[in-house]
């Protein structure tokens, strides 16, 4: 089947089976790479992506029934000239990961965390990455990169329309 997507403001169309998880069409048709597969059970949120304007775990739905959707992954996030969007900065500027396979996951439920609570509270950010697993961080430098990375797209009004 052809499943007509935007991804990271591009249209595409992938030709993939109906059982074909969103994950895998990004990764394995798309070369998105940056999306990573965890545990494909929908709790560790190394999958996130934001569609149509919010974080789901792309492990969790069909491509089919992200069918006409606006898809952005990790790779969509930087600007056009390739520097990195605040909350990616802010992540990298606060040691926000270790071995890094959870990060990409965590910078995408950040940016939305952010976007719809540019203001959220040290415990309100714990409470709602509760859904994103990082097993080598302990959470602390996340934590501190979220409020790093609110402030920075609190200042950079284009940061919230993803890949600005």
């Amino acid at each position: 089947m052809q499943v007509q997507l935007k991804v990271n403001g591009k249209s595409v169309s992938v030709d993939c089976p109906p059982n074909t998880l969103l994950v895998q069409a990004i990764r394995e048709n798309l070369r998105l790479t940056g999306t990573h597969v965890g545990c494909d059970t929908a709790q560790c949120g190394a999958c996130t992506v934001i569609m149509n304007g919010r974080s789901i775990k792309s492990c969790n739905v069909l491509a089919a029934q992200a069918e006409g959707a606006d898809i952005t992954t990790i790779e969509g996030l930087a600007a056009a000239d390739g520097s990195m969007h605040p909350m990616q900065a802010a992540f990298k500027d606060c040691h926000g990961l270790q071995c890094g396979y959870c990060t990409t996951g965590m910078v995408m439920s950040a940016v939305d965390l952010c976007t719809r609570h540019p203001h959220a509270s040290e415990s309100e950010i714990r409470e709602q990455l509760e859904g994103n697993i990082c097993r080598c961080t302990g959470y602390q430098n996340i934590v501190k990169a979220v409020h790093q990375g609110a402030a920075a797209m609190a200042h950079d009004k284009a940061a919230i329309a993803y890949g600005a």
